[in-house]
């Protein structure tokens, strides 16, 4: 859910919130999102950690972002060099704003597409992602399934490097069993972390 700060910076803006891309291609920028329900983009001081351990490994980077709400994540790979990305998420509202961003910072090398992620992951992938980033709505036991399946899937390259945020501690998830807990920390009540797959 979106923080009271959240939403009280959503109604200065006339009911839309406001992201900023912390670093690369589009560095500084403000792009926005809508003030819809369970819409809570990874916090700029959360993004600067994920993006710091991922430093060697984002570049050039074939990136999935499930869940992707406002985006940020995926914007940001792409801003600093990721080869190309997609985003997955079933809110309309949200999938259109990710398009006019993309529009508005003439990407052409992200993908957004309105689906039910758990049926999305059930198809067949085109090619392994590099990075996944993975922040689903809280308390609806989201995480356990969908890592079941990227794993299951093959939706994963060799060493992949899988991002996830959540209501409880990483040691609770029950994630695949060849994923090594790389790093992790907590910020207010979300418990974020990085793994790798081995």
């Amino acid at each position: 859910m979106a923080s009271p700060s959240a939403k009280s910076k959503a109604a200065a803006h006339g009911g839309q919130g406001q992201l900023r891309i912390i670093a690369g291609e589009w560095r500084s920028r403000r792009l926005s999102f809508p003030d819809a329900p369970g819409l809570r983009p990874t916090p700029d001081r959360v993004r600067e950690t994920l993006f710091n351990w991922l430093t060697a490994h984002i570049e050039g980077a074939r990136v999935l972002d499930a869940f992707a709400g406002s985006g940020a994540l995926f914007l940001e790979a792409l801003s600093r060099g990721a080869a190309s990305a997609v985003a997955l998420d079933s809110n309309r509202a949200a999938i259109e704003n990710l398009k006019d961003n993309l529009e508005l910072l003439r990407c052409p090398t992200g993908q957004v597409i309105q689906t039910d992620v758990v049926r999305y992951l059930q198809g067949e992938p085109k090619a392994p992602f590099d990075v996944v980033f993975l922040d689903p709505p809280f308390h609806q036991d989201l995480l356990p399934a969908t890592c079941a399946l990227l794993e299951e899937r093959h939706w994963l390259a060799e060493h992949a490097w899988i991002y996830t945020e959540s209501e409880t501690a990483p040691s609770t998830l029950q994630l695949p069993g060849n994923w090594r807990l790389h790093r992790e920390k907590k910020a207010g009540q979300v418990h974020y972390a990085l793994w790798e797959r081995g």
